[in-house]
């Protein structure tokens, strides 16, 4: 029976923080990404693909802070999906192209996703997740009651938008990303997270926020029974006393190790904090394996040299 996988890529993988992320350096970055996983692609793996959107929904964001004027501004659900699909589209015609170049007979889908929220989920009264453009205090107050934001200082002197951040709840159109997945098409789905949807009285709306990307994947994989998550992230593996003198990296744990770890505080909240805890929901159900590593860190976690693995 042929394995499956679910890959997250960060959003930083395609628009690393120091580039201004034109549309030529995130092409190039998404190569880059894609030459990687064809490792999955020669091992015989049925695959999905989801993505981080953070800088992109910021870039978004920001264009329409400087057109509002002219232009109607968009919410920031729709935001989300014109990122998955505009980083669906790159993703897909470079893994396509690799395809092609290698003689293999695979077919490539993005799928635009909608994700359930609870409408009542807590992070709604009180947004936290820290998203788009950095102002000082004065500029932000501005921002936030032009545009009707919530702001926080996030660091001394630094304000930001907040929005609310919660917990994905159900993936719609599972079972088509399923059957695809299934029949060795390579999907791309829930790219950012997802959509922010709730239903009202049988109707689908959307709402104001986003979902952590790692969450969602995870959510996604016992969707559609994935063996494996592999969440592709800045550092090669996760580490004891990040940041320490004293830091230990992590190569092979179980989970009951890993959520100790966890429950002692050693992974940061909005780091690598969400990403120990998708792995650790996926593999409380269908998952056999997961995978936390970089892009130039696949070759090695395959081999089991690098990255860290967490098994049940």
């Amino acid at each position: 029976m042929t394995k499956s996988v679910i890959i997250a890529l960060g959003g930083n993988a395609l628009s690393p923080k120091e580039e201004a992320g034109t549309i030529y350096q995130q092409f190039a970055h998404t190569r880059e990404s894609l030459a990687a996983i064809m490792h999955f692609v020669e091992l015989g793996y049925n695959i999905c693909l989801t993505h981080g959107n953070g800088p992109q929904v910021g870039d978004e964001l920001y264009r329409m802070e400087l057109t509002h004027n002219t232009i109607p501004p968009l919410p920031l659900g729709v935001c989300v999906a014109e990122t998955q699909g505009s980083i669906g589209y790159m993703v897909q015609q470079s893994l396509q192209n690799e395809l092609k170049e290698k003689e293999i007979d695979r077919e490539v889908v993005t799928l635009i996703t909608q994700t359930i929220v609870d409408k009542d989920d807590p992070s709604i009264s009180n947004p936290t997740k820290y998203i788009g453009r950095r102002y000082n205090k004065e500029t932000a107050e501005k921002l936030a009651k032009q545009f009707n934001w919530k702001i926080k200082e996030q660091e001394p002197g630094t304000w930001r938008q907040v929005v609310p951040s919660p917990m994905p709840q159900f993936i719609e159109h599972g079972r088509s990303i399923q059957t695809l997945v299934d029949n060795s098409t390579i999907v791309i789905a829930s790219g950012g997270g997802g959509i922010p949807t709730f239903w009202n009285n049988n109707k689908l709306e959307g709402i104001n926020a986003v979902i952590d990307k790692d969450l969602s994947a995870a959510l996604l994989g016992r969707v559609i029974k994935s063996n494996e998550l592999w969440i592709i992230t800045d550092l090669d593996q996760a580490y004891l006393n990040f940041g320490k003198h004293d830091q230990e990296p992590i190569l092979n744990i179980t989970s009951e190790i890993a959520k100790k770890y966890f429950d002692e505080g050693h992974f940061k909240a909005g780091s690598m904090g969400p990403k120990i805890q998708a792995a650790l929901y996926f593999l409380k159900h269908h998952g056999e394996k997961a995978v936390i590593t970089s892009i130039s860190g696949i070759d090695g976690a395959i081999a089991g040299e690098n990255g860290t693995t967490i098994i049940k």
